[in-house]
């Protein structure tokens, strides 16, 4: 890695940039100011990693190496109190918000007009060199830079002394909803600029879920009985405006950033920003557009091209895939050649845009009241075709959602032989009226599966009758509003393997060595016929097997023995109840305590819960009355596998030991602040990040920060050193420090 190739941090000065070492001494044996200097290089050292992983896609460290990295700061951020809206851990996500602010922006946000022949994009043309003509330059001088179009969602995010301040939907084009906390959650968006940018920097963007991303995340909505996004676009639209952050922090968005809004390159006099209504070129008189008075070089760009790579210099993500155009002709090749690629590129496209290069042009073409003079699109052609149903077909998911799937005579769609498309569910069916025979219209966007949109010719006599029972266990089939569902749960052959793979996630029991490949091994092999027979296996029973050895059939049964007394937001979340992720289980098992309690609660008790509604009660309700999945949970304990109270039945006053008390925590501890959270949390209270008038105890370890005992002693909070907290745990019959916590 060479000097030039870095934006955030010089290895020669860094030790966490190149082949760090992440042996760290003992965050108690830190003075302060060590702590200080550990956490800038720490944060010079991430932002480098994420632009070369997220911008570059030259990574230069391991995955797990950066997860230390990041670990270790979070730890000092937390245990010295230096956290800062900068930092890369802000990456997380923050606290919900009520609502979206409406912001109004830098400059417009226009949208562009639109061309989808090559008769209609020469028109534009000639427009442009007319309008260039009367402005006093000469029109055979214009260039133009074309770059992919893209499907997304477009935003502002608006950067002061190069730190990120803040971000908003394109919403009406002169105001939009502020997402600066979503969009500070985006890996490919820098929280800090690199290089020397202006004073003040506004551009605009598009966010967008990568195609391979958008197709692992629908999976595992599915897997969760969720109702898959239809494509990215709206996948990248219903994220970002999401009220919590931390939910816009788990999707997979990215950005490209395309345009300047504003550039004050004075800190604020507005000369270089196109937000200066003043600024017109009408008295620039006749000359040509490579002719430029002098200008300072921390002034913005005179050409768009320019402007791409100032971007390169501060760190904002752009495509590769811009190209500068001698004339429209090129321009016209440009779009053909993305139009053939488009379906190897990891994002959706709809086309091209083709803009004039040179800034002051643009600033003599102007703009209606609705899109500029000096760009425009080329649109792709849409991606349909007319073909035959031949045949229905019903497929199970995880959780008994049954998906119809329409079987079509092979057809061709934008260059793709397409022969299935989905019907999504028994309401669209309706909807279509479709059935076997029927003449259809079908759509791709060449990133989602094919769907069908509307019926062309009715051949049939009546839409495609639902089947009553499952067609894999024929189990009776349950309607829930427009969606389809096998009754059986757990008895049913198709959704056990997707179930034993969900037991088996990171975020459930987490057992190494269970991946889907592997489950459907065991299947095959019929040596699974049931998820608690997860726990009958033996080495010696998986020894003989392809690919196995000793040494994996001792690792999975080891692993699984490990998951017998798993926490009871574990088991839960494994289970795979309809409408219950992690987040709910955590919720559940915080309220309840223990298995059997969640076991009798009725909907009423259930809805007492953070989180959990009356749709989400009734189906929680609905999974646990299920006879085949009640007994899954009982062959499950029958084998050992025992979730773990949360602890509520040692309160001395009965109920959730903490319920309702807010603790936050500054300094080091005897053991993780990660410990002591997760503690609290299972005993029914919560924990902030700063103090408030909510908050109940500030909890001062060794080297504390001042700010949040100052605020603490404003606000009249009780402040409690660790024996304190040591004491008001015993007083709920909590004991501390927990005695798996690590240091």
């Amino acid at each position: 890695m060479t000097r030039s190739s870095t934006r955030y941090a010089d290895p020669e000065t860094n030790p966490y940039v190149e082949d760090p070492s992440t042996d760290f001494a003992p965050v108690d044996e830190l003075s302060r100011t060590a702590a200080e200097r550990q956490v800038d290089l720490l944060r010079s050292a991430i932002r480098e990693h994420d632009h070369r992983y997220y911008v570059e896609a030259d990574p230069i460290a391991e995955d797990a190496t950066y997860d230390r990295l990041f670990a270790r700061l979070r730890t000092l951020e937390d245990a010295f109190d230096l956290a800062t809206d900068d930092s890369p851990t802000r990456r997380v996500g923050g606290e919900p918000l009520d609502e979206l602010a409406t912001v109004e922006h830098v400059a417009p946000m226009r949208s562009i007009d639109s061309a989808k022949t090559a008769d209609a994009v020469r028109e534009l043309d000639d427009r442009v060199r007319s309008g260039l003509a009367a402005a006093g330059f000469d029109p055979d001088d214009v260039r133009y830079v074309c770059e992919p179009k893209f499907d997304g969602l477009s935003i502002e995010v608006v950067y002061e002394e190069g730190v990120y301040t803040r971000a908003a939907t394109r919403g009406d084009g002169e105001e939009g909803d502020d997402v600066t906390e979503q969009v500070r959650t985006i890996r490919s968006v820098p929280g800090r600029l690199a290089g020397d940018p202006p004073a003040r920097l506004a551009v605009r963007g598009e966010v967008y879920m990568p195609r391979d991303a958008f197709e692992a995340h629908n999976r595992e909505r599915r897997e969760r009985g969720e109702e898959p996004f239809a494509n990215p676009r709206n996948a990248a639209a219903g994220t970002l405006r999401q009220l919590d952050p931390a939910v816009v922090a788990d999707r997979p968005l990215d950005v490209f950033f395309f345009d300047v809004l504003g550039w004050e390159a004075d800190g604020g006099t507005g000369r270089n920003s196109d937000a200066n209504p003043d600024r017109t070129l009408s008295d620039r008189g006749d000359r040509t557009l490579s002719d430029r008075p002098d200008r300072d070089p921390s002034d913005r760009p005179d050409t768009h091209s320019a402007e791409f790579d100032a971007f390169d210099a501060v760190g904002l993500r752009r495509t590769d895939r811009v190209e500068l155009v001698d004339d429209v002709a090129d321009a016209i090749d440009y779009r053909d050649r993305i139009l053939d690629v488009r379906d190897d590129l990891n994002y959706a496209v709809d086309g091209v845009v083709i803009a004039v290069n040179d800034r002051a042009a643009r600033e003599a073409l102007g703009a209606t009241a609705r899109a500029p003079r000096w760009a425009f699109a080329y649109k792709f052609p849409p991606r349909t075709a007319t073909t035959t149903v031949e045949d229905v077909t019903v497929q199970v998911g995880r959780t008994g959602r049954l998906t119809p799937v329409a079987e079509l005579d092979p057809v061709d769609v934008g260059g793709v032989t397409v022969s299935r498309a989905t019907l999504h569910n028994p309401a669209e069916i309706e909807a279509l009226g479709v059935n076997v025979g029927d003449r259809v219209r079908v759509y791709r966007a060449g990133d989602v599966i094919p769907y069908v949109p509307e019926v062309v010719e009715n051949r049939s006599e009546g839409p495609y009758e639902f089947p009553e029972t499952c067609p894999i266990c024929d189990a009776p089939v349950e309607r829930d509003g427009p969606l389809a569902f096998c009754s059986s749960g757990l008895g049913c052959s198709a959704q056990l393997d997707r179930a034993i793979e969900h037991w088996a996630r990171r975020d459930a029991l987490d057992i190494e060595g269970l991946g889907p490949e592997r489950v459907e091994q065991l299947r095959e092999a019929g040596l699974i016929e049931s998820l608690p027979a997860l726990y009958d296996l033996a080495v010696a029973d998986l020894a003989d097997l392809e690919g196995w050895g000793e040494r994996s059939a001792e690792n999975l049964i080891a692993s699984l023995d490990a998951s017998r007394e798993p926490a009871l937001d574990r088991f839960l979340a494994g289970l795979g109840i309809p409408d219950v992720g992690a987040t709910t289980a955590r919720a559940l098992a915080t309220h309840f305590g223990d298995l059997d309690a969640v076991l009798d609660a009725a909907e009423a008790d259930l809805r007492e819960v953070d989180d959990v509604g009356p749709a989400v009660a009734a189906s929680i309700r609905a999974f646990l009355d299920t006879p085949e999945n009640r007994a899954v949970i009982e062959g499950l304990r029958d084998r050992g596998v025992e979730p773990a109270s949360m602890g509520s039945d040692a309160d001395p006053a009965g109920g959730v030991p903490l319920d309702g008390l807010t603790f936050v925590f500054t300094g080091s501890l005897s053991t993780t602040r990660d410990a002591a959270r997760a503690v609290v949390e299972a005993n029914g209270a919560s924990v902030t990040s700063s103090v408030s008038g909510n908050t109940d105890y500030l909890v001062v370890g060794e080297n504390p920060g001042r700010s949040k005992r100052e605020d603490a002693a404003e606000r009249g909070v009780e402040t409690l050193d660790e024996d304190g907290f040591a004491a008001l745990l015993a007083d709920h019959g909590i004991a501390w420090p927990p005695a798996d916590a690590s240091a």
